[in-house]
């Protein structure tokens, strides 16, 4: 899709920015579909992969809060697929001794594993994705795009039904 062009026939950056938005919709669409494909011999959905990443990036148990965070998910997601995870025997949940009513949840062998094996897949599949790309140019668009997060999280949207 081509940037989109004002009334005035020019591109702006606002067209470009809903462009981008609408990229990355896209792209998320696609990454989730092609990381389900990539794990499915693994037992594994592109949500549970990124539930034990976030434990096994942490280094430590997380909670669900915690790991609905770091992934950029809902914390209902999240715990739906911890649950899970614990009853494929994934992931072992802990007492908390800060908050009794908010367990921590840490790898077992068996998740440890499989992440490990996800991401062996991973390292595969990226080599891929970048054989045309240059360093510098991921390097901006991982820049953009984290100053887009930024920015996201500290803007204040117009309350529903006000116009601008």
């Amino acid at each position: 899709m081509n940037a989109l062009i004002n009334r005035s026939g020019h591109q702006t950056e606002i067209d470009v920015v809903t462009d981008i938005m609408l990229a990355i919709f896209r792209l998320n669409a696609l990454l989730l579909e092609k990381g389900d494909q990539l794990v499915a011999p693994l037992q594994l959905t592109s949500a549970r992969w990124q539930v034990l990443g976030a434990i096994a990036m942490a280094e430590q148990p997380q909670t669900a809060p915690q790991i609905a965070v770091a992934m950029g998910i809902t914390r209902q997601g999240a715990q739906k697929q911890l649950n899970r995870a614990v009853d494929d025997g994934l992931l072992r949940s802990i007492t908390n001794p800060r908050h009794e009513r908010s367990p921590l949840y840490e790898l077992t062998s068996q998740g440890q594993l499989a992440f490990d094996q996800a991401m062996v897949k991973h390292v595969a599949w990226a080599e891929l994705l970048v054989k045309d790309a240059v360093l510098p140019d991921l390097q901006t668009a991982l820049r953009v795009l984290n100053g887009l997060h930024a920015q996201l999280e500290h803007v204040v949207l117009p309350l529903a039904g006000q116009t601008a």
